[in-house]
C-alpha cells in the first residue's frame, strides 16, 4: 500500500505540472494573439511591405512683383531598392553601364546605405533610360525609377550668386545635419539663398506603402502620403532691374575687354536689395542634376572665379569712394570748415603725393574737392584727422564688418588701423604716408561692393543704416504668409545733420560739374554720385562708381566695381547709368567721353 500511495502522489504531481505547462502555453498564445497580435502582424508585414519615399518639391522664388524666378520641373532618378535581398553584382554592372556611373561609386553608395530608403544612383536621367528599366524589369530587380522634382533656374546665369544652387548632401554635411532630419540622398541648398533658407524651402517628403513579392518586385500600393512642398520666398529683387543690371555689366565688360565686375542696387530707406550681379557667373542648373567633371573643371579652372559672389566676397580698395568717410569725419571733427579753401598744386606739401596724372586744381573748398575727387585736399584731411579718427568714422559707417545680408560667405573687409599693421607686419610703426593713403581709400582699406553701397546709402538716408536683405516675405504652401521681413535699422551716423547735407551737396555736384558730369549730362533724374579708382598691383586699376537718386528723395543706391577696368568714370559709370536708367524708366544716350578719375 505504501508503494501505491507514493506512486499515485508522484502521478498527481506530474499531472499537475503537465496541466500547468499547458495552461502557461495556452495563456502565452492567447497573450501573443490578443494583446500583441497587432504588433507581430506589423512585423510580419515588414517582411513584405516597404515605404518608398517621395521627395517634396522645394519652395519657389518670386521677385518683389510676383514674377517667377526659380521653380521645379519633373525629373526621373534611377535608384536601388534592396527590399528582400542585396542587389546582385550583375544588376550593379548593368546599371553602371546604363547610366554611366562607375561600379565603384555604386558599391560605395550601397555600402553606406542605412534603412529602407532608395539608394539614388543618378538623378535627372533621360526618358530612354527610364524606358529601358521599365521594359526590362526582369533584368533590373531592385532597380526603381523615382519621380523627383528637379530645381529649375529659369534665367540660368542671371542672379546665380543670389539664388545659389542645390545638390546632393555629402558625408561631411550629413554628419553635421543628421540631427535635423537630413538623410543620405537628400537634395540640399549649397550656396546663396538656397543654402540660407534650406530648412524653409525643403518641405516634407511623402511616400508610398508598397507590397512586394518574394523577389522584391512591387505587387501593389497599399497607401500613399503626398509630400508637402516647401515654403516660397518672395524676394526683394526686381526681375526687370536685375536683368537690366546683368546686361549693362556684360556689355561694358565686352566693350572694355575686362573679365570681372560686380554691381549692387538697394533701397537705402529699407535695406531691400533690388539687384545683385557678379561676373563671371555660372549656371546653377548644372548642379541641380549633378555637375559633370568636365563642367566642374571649366568653372574651377577659370582664373576669374565664377563661383565667387564678388558683390559680397570681393574685397577691394575703395579708392575715392572712401572720401565720403574722410569728408564726413573732417567736417564733424571740425578740422576743416565747409568754406575753407586749400591750395592744390598737384602735390601735397608734406609728402609728395598728388592727383591722377599730376592734375592741379588750385584753391578749392570741400564741395569742390569732393565733386572733383581731389586727392591733395583729402590727403590734407587725413593729415589733420590722423589714422585713429579715420578708423573711428569708417567703423561708424559699418566698414570692417559684414553687413549681415542673408547670403553665405560674406567678407568683413578691412579698415586701415594701427593694430592691423602691428599684428601683420614686421615694421609695425605707422607712417603719415599710410594715413594719406587711407584718407583716399588706398593702402590697407578694403571694402566689398555691398559695403560701398551701404556707405552711399547712409548718406542718401540722412545717416540711417538698414540691414541689407534679399527676402521680403516667406509664404507657406497654402498661400498664407509665414513671415514678413521688416526693415531693420542697424545704426545712425553720429554726426550733425548739416554735415550730411554738405556731403550730399558735394556728391550731387559730382554729376553736375565733377568727375561724372559728362556721363550724366541730359539725364532727366537728379542724381548724386562718386567715382573712384582703386590701385591694383596685379594689373590695371579697378574702377568704382556709387550713386543714389532721385537726389531729393532717394529710393535707390547703386554700387559698381569693374576689376582692372581703369578709371571708374570710364569703366563703372556707364554701368551705373544704365542701371539707373532702368530703375527710373529713362533711356538717354550717353554724352561725350567722361573725365578721368
Amino acid at each position: 500500500m505504501g508503494e501505491n500511495e507514493e506512486f499515485n502522489g508522484r502521478l498527481r504531481v506530474l499531472g499537475f505540472l503537465v496541466v500547468l505547462v499547458i495552461a502557461v502555453l495556452i495563456g502565452r498564445a492567447g497573450y501573443l494573439q490578443i494583446y500583441e497580435g497587432d504588433t507581430y502582424a506589423r512585423l510580419a508585414d515588414g517582411n513584405r511591405i516597404r515605404i518608398i519615399p517621395s521627395m517634396a518639391p522645394r519652395g519657389t522664388f518670386f521677385d518683389r512683383n510676383g514674377e517667377l524666378l526659380v521653380t521645379n520641373r519633373p525629373g526621373f532618378a534611377v535608384s536601388l531598392l534592396p527590399l528582400t535581398e542585396p542587389i546582385s553584382d550583375a544588376v550593379i554592372y548593368r546599371v553602371s553601364d546604363l547610366v554611366k556611373v562607375p561600379v565603384e561609386d555604386i558599391k560605395a553608395r550601397i555600402a553606406a546605405h542605412v534603412g529602407f530608403n532608395p539608394i539614388r544612383i543618378k538623378s535627372d536621367v533621360t526618358q530612354d533610360i527610364v524606358s529601358v528599366i521599365e521594359e526590362q524589369k526582369s533584368l533590373y530587380p531592385g532597380v526603381v525609377i523615382e519621380v523627383q522634382p528637379i530645381r529649375n533656374y529659369i534665367y540660368h546665369e542671371k542672379a546665380a550668386h543670389t539664388f545659389g544652387y542645390v545638390s546632393e548632401i555629402n558625408d561631411t554635411e550629413l554628419e553635421k545635419m543628421k540631427a535635423d532630419g537630413y538623410k543620405t540622398g537628400d537634395i540640399i541648398g549649397k550656396f546663396g539663398l538656397e543654402k540660407i533658407y534650406d530648412k524653409e524651402l525643403r518641405g516634407k517628403n511623402g511616400g508610398e506603402q508598397v507590397e512586394v513579392d518574394v523577389a522584391g518586385r512591387p505587387v501593389q500600393i497599399l497607401g500613399k502620403k503626398e509630400p508637402i512642398p516647401g515654403d516660397d520666398l518672395v524676394l526683394t529683387i526686381d526681375k526687370n532691374l536685375q536683368l537690366a543690371a546683368e546686361k549693362a555689366v556684360d556689355e561694358q565688360l565686352a566693350l572694355i575687354h575686362a573679365n570681372a565686375a560686380a554691381a549692387v542696387a538697394l533701397d537705402p530707406q529699407t535695406g531691400e536689395v533690388l539687384a545683385l550681379v557678379s561676373r563671371p557667373a555660372f549656371d546653377p542648373n548644372l548642379f541641380a542634376h549633378g555637375i559633370s567633371t568636365k563642367d566642374w573643371n571649366v568653372l574651377n579652372n577659370n582664373p576669374f572665379h565664377p563661383m565667387d559672389n564678388k558683390a559680397i566676397t570681393g574685397e577691394y580698395p575703395p579708392g575715392s569712394t572712401f572720401k565720403i568717410v574722410t569728408g564726413t569725419a573732417a567736417l564733424t571733427e571740425g578740422v576743416v570748415s565747409p568754406t575753407e579753401k586749400i591750395l592744390d598744386t598737384g602735390r601735397h606739401w608734406i609728402i609728395p603725393k598728388g592727383n591722377a596724372e599730376g592734375e592741379a586744381l588750385g584753391w578749392i573748398d570741400f564741395t569742390q574737392a569732393l565733386a572733383h575727387s581731389d586727392n591733395v585736399y583729402f590727403y590734407e584731411m587725413g593729415n589733420r584727422l590722423g589714422i585713429d579718427r579715420l578708423e573711428k568714422y569708417a567703423r561708424m559707417f559699418g566698414l570692417g564688418a559684414a553687413t549681415g545680408i542673408d547670403l553665405p560667405y560674406e567678407a568683413d573687409g578691412l579698415v586701415a588701423n594701427r593694430r592691423y599693421k602691428e599684428k601683420n607686419f614686421e615694421d609695425g610703426e605707422w607712417y603719415l604716408s599710410e594715413t594719406f593713403d587711407a584718407a583716399i581709400g588706398q593702402g590697407f582699406n578694403l571694402v566689398t561692393p555691398l559695403q560701398a553701397a551701404m556707405v552711399m546709402g547712409e548718406i542718401a538716408a540722412d545717416g540711417k543704416r538698414y540691414k541689407p536683405h534679399l527676402v521680403k516675405r516667406i509664404v507657406g504652401p497654402d498661400g498664407k504668409t509665414v513671415k514678413d521681413v521688416a526693415p531693420e535699422l542697424l545704426s545712425r551716423l553720429e554726426v550733425p545733420e548739416n554735415v550730411i547735407q554738405l556731403v550730399q551737396n558735394g556728391l550731387h555736384d559730382v554729376t553736375k560739374y565733377g568727375t561724372a558730369a559728362s556721363s550724366f549730362r541730359g539725364f532727366t533724374i537728379d542724381i548724386a554720385g562718386k567715382t573712384g579708382t582703386a590701385e591694383n598691383p596685379h594689373g590695371r586699376d579697378h574702377g568704382w562708381f556709387v550713386a543714389y537718386g532721385p537726389y531729393s528723395s532717394p529710393n535707390i543706391v547703386v554700387a559698381v566695381i569693374v576689376e582692372q577696368g581703369g578709371f571708374g568714370s570710364q569703366s563703372a559709370v556707364p554701368i551705373g547709368r544704365k542701371i539707373l536708367e532702368a530703375a527710373f524708366g529713362v533711356n538717354q544716350p550717353s554724352a561725350a567721353l567722361p573725365s578721368k578719375q
